[in-house]
């Protein structure tokens, strides 16, 4: 048999009992999720990462943690990265939730101006804002003090 005939084996990630399994990611976003997750941190149970995954649309990535069911906030967040996540909440082996991420109209304390200038960059007690923009698989962030956007890059400047 040559190298070409050999079957590969097939490897398989193995299912969690309670958690949420994070799919669909923006193909490349995944460590950006777990950075968003805190992940990895002392609580953290089993965490699965497939990166670069091929899909029936593409390419994508996914992320599965045991034991973590994601609060809103963490969710309005990975949906700046991956405005086509899908959030499946896992009960006992089995999907009991599945939801796609909603993309918030706007974000307090989560991204970081990209104007060294802006008032939320300086030693003033200012929160970011940003009201989002979604443009398909795109979002732009447009700051609420300079009004400066971010359309490339936006896991690059979480908080």
């Amino acid at each position: 048999m040559s190298l070409e005939e050999t079957p590969i084996p097939e490897i398989r990630v193995h299912p969690i009992r309670n958690g949420t399994v994070i799919d669909h990611i923006t193909a490349g976003q995944a460590l950006n999720v777990l950075n968003i997750l805190n992940i990895p941190n002392p609580s953290s149970g089993v965490v699965s990462v497939l990166i670069n995954a091929p899909s029936v649309h593409g390419i994508k990535d996914v992320v599965k943690i045991e034991g973590r069911e994601l609060n809103v906030e963490e969710v309005d967040r990975i949906s700046l990265i991956a405005p086509n996540a899908t959030i499946n909440i896992i009960r006992n082996f089995e999907v009991s939730e599945k939801t796609h991420v909603h993309i918030p109209e706007k974000v307090s304390g989560v991204v970081k101006c990209i104007n060294p200038n802006c008032i939320s960059n300086s030693n003033e007690p200012v929160t970011s804002r940003f009201t989002v923009k979604p443009d398909g698989r795109k979002i732009t962030l447009r700051c609420s003090y300079c009004e400066r956007t971010i359309s490339e890059g936006i896991g690059d400047h979480l908080l």
